[in-house]
């Protein structure tokens, strides 16, 4: 590896850091740097879970106080997500290179999509809390698969759904979503861990980006409309899903 390469990886990761803090969307740059640098995609996606763990624990942390006083529904879900999460790993290593490979640009333009999609998705604030019901359940099961399979723009699509599942407020739903995401990324992390497809070497090189940009995402939040932002991480997702067409 070569110091641009470590310089290319480390800027990504902080980047990624940033664009987590502001809009979300840190995925498609930790995946397009580390397949862009010749790391096979199932490699890079696998890595990618590692490098957004993190900044899924500190915004759990931060939201402490909110878990707890949703414990049961916490509990619920994050059984739901583990066993979907695994599932959502598995198949991913069931696959090969060649064939993840093939599936990667529409996968972008779905991610992407629904990044696209996000301010729409957001669940409106209300005051109908309920417990979960089968189609939350279902709803939750299947996304929670496809975190474990790929996971750009998992978060979106999960405020969404625990929207349709549990109702509550805006805040509410968000903490069991950073809750949920630390136990799919967990679980996708063990599985890839053992099925030997992480690169240590990268990850090791993108985390400590991710973890300062996550910090100065903070000062950019301040001064960077998220609309500018939003449609940056859109940007890239297309050129990303338009090099891995016409590549293919």
């Amino acid at each position: 590896m070569t110091l641009f390469h470590v310089l290319l990886l480390f800027v990504a990761g902080f980047l990624s850091g940033v664009v987590n803090a502001i809009a979300g969307g840190g995925t498609f740059l930790t995946f397009g740097a580390m397949t862009l640098g010749g790391l096979p995609p199932i490699v890079a996606n696998a890595t990618s879970s590692i490098i957004q763990l993190p900044g899924y624990i500190t915004s759990a942390l931060a939201y402490a106080k909110e878990i707890r006083a949703d414990g049961r529904n916490a509990v619920v879900l994050g059984l739901i997500s583990a066993v979907g999460g695994l599932a959502g790993a598995l198949i991913l290593l069931s696959l090969s290179n060649p064939s993840f490979r093939a599936m990667v640009p529409w996968l972008l333009i779905a991610a992407t999509a629904v990044f696209a999609a996000g301010p729409l998705l957001k669940p409106k604030a209300r005051s109908d809390e309920h417990r979960i019901g089968l189609l939350g359940v279902a709803s939750q099961m299947v996304t929670s698969v496809y975190g474990g399979f790929f996971g750009a723009g998992m978060g979106i699509m999960m405020l969404a759904v625990l929207g349709l599942a549990t109702g509550g407020g805006y805040h509410r739903l968000n903490a069991l979503k950073n809750f949920i995401s630390i136990v799919i990324a967990t679980i996708a992390i063990f599985v890839f861990a053992a099925g030997g497809v992480v690169s240590w070497l990268h990850a090791a090189i993108m985390v400590p980006g991710a973890a300062l940009g996550g910090y100065s995402g903070v000062w950019a939040a301040r001064r960077v409309p998220q609309s500018v932002i939003r449609a940056l991480v859109v940007a890239v997702g297309m050129l990303l899903a338009a090099y891995y067409f016409f590549t293919g």
